[in-house]
């Protein structure tokens, strides 16, 4: 019988000026290692995607989330680890100070804020991510643009 996916949530946090949060995975984790990433990660026992995605966000910044602006997808991928991942993301803000995230000792090495002109970066190790994080902060411009208008 096949496995379920696992499910992971997470957050495209975006700042007053419109720019998006992004952390350097360390090059010590499983999944991903050394890649630009955003806020987020795996459903627990019994949590709901809003509960995790709250969760994540205290966890791995130290930021509240404040409010949920949209859905910016859905994704299924399978990691190097061979387990498939449904995973769905939001834009979404947070209270805390925007400029002094506490990040996730041991899993995050570094931060920066990106506008939408500003991507390559996330290109660095591309091929361990196969370009699905420069693709979902695409998404998410695109669906920030529309809330925008």
């Amino acid at each position: 019988m096949p496995q379920e996916p696992l499910r992971v949530t997470a957050a495209l946090v975006v700042s007053p000026d419109d720019r998006i949060f992004f952390q350097k995975r360390s090059a010590t984790r499983k999944l991903f290692p050394n890649s630009w990433d955003v806020v987020g990660g795996h459903l627990e026992p019994g949590e709901t995607v809003s509960e995790a995605l709250a969760r994540e966000i205290t966890e791995e910044t130290g930021w509240e989330l404040s409010e949920v602006l949209a859905t910016v997808g859905d994704y299924r991928y399978t990691g190097e680890d061979g387990l498939e991942r449904w995973e769905t993301d939001f834009l979404v803000r947070v209270r805390g100070d925007l400029s002094r995230p506490q990040l996730e000792a041991g899993k995050h090495t570094d931060f920066r804020w990106l506008g939408p002109d500003e991507l390559d970066v996330l290109d660095e190790n591309r091929e361990v991510t196969d370009g699905m994080i420069r693709q979902l902060a695409e998404d998410g411009f695109a669906v920030l643009r529309t809330l925008s208008l």
